[in-house]
């Protein structure tokens, strides 16, 4: 029986299709519930994601934001992370899961553009896409896949061919190895991808 476990993954014109869309299914998949939320201004939920895929979000954000969620996740896709950063409502949600010891987790564009622009964890170790290695300080920067600062609980990644290894760690953090196992092992991923094997 999986526990009762919530994640918000927020959504923006421009955001980055497989980043979402492979972390929605993941989660989904180890029976996590997932909310997605558009940060669109005019409260439009109909999301046009960076190469034109059209996602529907389930509410604005401005309505499900005060909600209980274990984690916040945040897509890359440079224009849809962009709009994330130009939200006052995003980042201030995003503060409050940090101040309240919850799971933030960015990928790609998100980490450099979002999280530290606004510097939302002036402590923290992160990633982001290698492209835009210098919107995050040097001393924070990490060359890795996926890193996980469990100081600060956040979890940063790279780019489109890290969603897996970023969603199967979050399902790990919220869940357990056992569970990111369970979800891995049918997906017959690539030798590299971190699939729980071992």
């Amino acid at each position: 029986m999986t526990p009762n476990v919530s994640v918000l993954v927020c959504l923006a014109n421009g955001s980055e299709e497989i980043e979402a869309v492979t972390t929605i299914d993941l989660l989904v998949r180890a029976g996590i519930r997932v909310v997605t939320a558009s940060v669109e201004t005019d409260g439009g939920c109909e999301i046009v994601c960076s190469r034109g895929v059209k996602i529907i979000a389930d509410a604005p954000l401005v309505k499900v934001a005060d909600d209980e969620f274990a984690a916040i996740v945040l897509p890359g896709g440079l224009r849809g992370a962009e709009r994330f950063r130009d939200s006052t409502l995003l980042t201030e949600t995003v503060r409050q899961f940090h101040q309240s010891g919850r799971i933030v987790a960015a990928i790609c564009a998100a980490p450099g553009t979002v999280l530290a622009s606004h510097d939302l964890f002036p402590v923290g170790n992160m990633t982001g896409f290698p492209g835009l290695k210098e919107r995050i300080p040097q001393e924070k920067w990490q060359d890795k896949r996926v890193v996980w600062d469990r100081r600060v609980n956040l979890l940063t990644s790279q780019a489109p061919g890290t969603s897996i290894d970023f969603a199967l760690k979050l399902i790990d953090l919220l869940l357990g190895k056992e569970k990111a196992r369970e979800v891995a092992e049918p997906l017959v991923l690539a030798a590299g991808i971190f699939d729980y094997r071992e």
